[in-house]
């Protein structure tokens, strides 16, 4: 690996990751020939949990014009919770979002003005421990979480054994010929000399297929 490569993520120190990651020679080959990861921090989990509903099953483009269309709604491009669950359901089928993704955005809005999305709350929770706690909104599985917990919140040991990209990384790299509960678990396996920052090892993986989650 690179000694001179940065971290451009404040709370990621460089030494002490490469450090790590040295264990594991096909990672430090990956990192090496990637580039410098930036942030992607948001602290409005709220904003983000809507966002991700709208952009289930759609392309990129896509969910981008339906969501600014829905934002486009309130007059701050602001969805408050408050107003989410008073707009009429014609007027958000007219912004695009099917009457299932309606029920998920409500169900997302409903849970944020009961106090569950604020930052207390969420910043006193371990990975898991917020993975049950959203994963409770119907129309939020457990994927979804990973991915607010990788680039809105940064935590930076979260490994999503689930996700295609990863999958499809670790089986080009690491020359995996396995599928379901073994890949799983051979995946975990390798991952274990990457804690504690899983996330940043993950990211490189998505990089290297230029994959990366939006």
């Amino acid at each position: 690996m690179a000694t001179d490569m940065s971290f451009t993520l404040p709370d990621y120190p460089a030494t002490e990751v490469m450090a790590v990651f040295s264990k594991d020679p096909i990672l430090t080959r990956i990192v090496g020939q990637g580039k410098p990861l930036s942030s992607s921090r948001s602290e409005d989990v709220y904003f983000r949990l809507l966002s991700a509903i709208v952009s289930q099953q759609l392309s990129t483009k896509a969910a981008a014009t339906i969501f600014n269309r829905f934002k486009g709604l309130y007059t701050d491009q602001y969805p408050h919770p408050h107003l989410v669950l008073e707009t009429p359901n014609e007027t958000l089928r007219g912004a695009g979002l099917s009457f299932q993704k309606i029920g998920y955005v409500r169900n997302v809005a409903a849970f944020a003005q009961g106090g569950n999305l604020e930052h207390a709350v969420i910043d006193a929770m371990e990975d898991e421990a917020l993975i049950q706690h959203l994963t409770q909104i119907k129309g939020i599985g457990r994927w979804t979480v990973e991915m607010l917990l990788m680039f809105a919140l940064e935590r930076p040991d979260v490994m999503p054994v689930d996700d295609l990209g990863i999958q499809n990384a670790m089986k080009r790299h690491y020359g995996l010929e396995l599928s379901g509960k073994e890949l799983k678990a051979r995946m975990i396996e390798i991952a274990e000399n990457w804690r504690p920052y899983r996330t940043i090892a993950c990211k490189y993986l998505w990089q290297s297929l230029d994959n990366m989650p939006k």
